[in-house]
């Protein structure tokens, strides 16, 4: 019954306002999380908090996480963290020679720079706190080559690399580090994606890009939420510096 129970616990959740960022957030808090949403979309972080049942407690905090100086200032308003999931992050499509400085800069900003600020800040608090968990979002293209996504593919390159030096760097005060490396999972960021990139034949696109899993699906955010949870519990104490794809084979099978 208590199993996976993160009762009290202070969760820290950046792109926590939709896709998977959304689900771990209503997962925490439905297993007893004080959950705080970092977002820079006002409206959505509105929307999950109140998706949250009436027991739950939800906090929601606008802030750039490539503005280290924000940040800062953010995790020291919320003050105890027991744990963070660097989960905010934009996607780019393009190969190097399309990709230009201003979106390499971009993706990097956010995905690598935002992740590094939320370590930074939240580390020295997790220290003091004698304990902590840490769960970044990787991807699958940290560990195969994925046609078109140079920059993106980079990015989550380094979340891994930087989360297994965590893991490494602070064994001796309790604090845990672990990735996660989703395939494609059905977000409202996957149907934008379609209808303005294939505005003729989105069914179709859909299908396919469904297919590219060997398990014949995308992913749903509830899926990842259910590993991040168990990665984040007591139950996931023994684990640190690894990474779980959540793939539907694709790393293995798709050969």
């Amino acid at each position: 019954m208590n199993m996976f129970s993160l009762k009290d616990k202070i969760a820290v959740i950046t792109g926590g306002g939709s896709g998977i960022g959304r689900a771990i957030a209503l997962l925490f808090a439905q297993r007893g999380a004080i959950v705080h949403l970092i977002e820079m979309d006002q409206i959505a972080v509105a929307q999950t908090l109140a998706e949250l049942n009436e027991e739950a407690k939800g906090f929601g905090h606008l802030c750039d996480v490539g503005d280290q100086e924000a940040v800062l200032a953010t995790f020291q308003k919320i003050g105890r963290i027991d744990i963070l999931v660097n989960n905010a992050g934009i996607a780019h499509v393009g190969k190097v020679e399309t990709t230009s400085e201003v979106d390499f800069d971009r993706v990097y900003q956010v995905n690598v720079k935002g992740a590094y600020n939320c370590l930074f800040a939240a580390i020295p608090l997790m220290k003091k706190n004698g304990r902590g968990v840490i769960l970044n979002t990787a991807s699958i293209a940290s560990h195969v080559g994925i046609a078109d996504r140079f920059a993106y593919s980079m990015s989550k390159g380094a979340i891994f690399a930087m989360s297994m030096s965590v893991a490494r760097d602070y064994l001796s005060d309790n604090i845990r580090c672990n990735t996660i490396s989703p395939a494609r999972i059905h977000t409202p960021f996957v149907d934008g994606f379609i209808a303005k990139n294939f505005p003729e034949n989105g069914a179709e696109m859909f299908e396919k890009l469904s297919k590219s899993q060997p398990i014949g699906r995308m992913g749903k955010p509830e899926e990842v939420a259910a590993l991040a949870l168990y990665l984040c519990s007591d139950e996931a104490g023994f684990i640190t510096g690894c990474d779980y794809p959540i793939d539907g084979g694709f790393i293995t099978l798709n050969n």
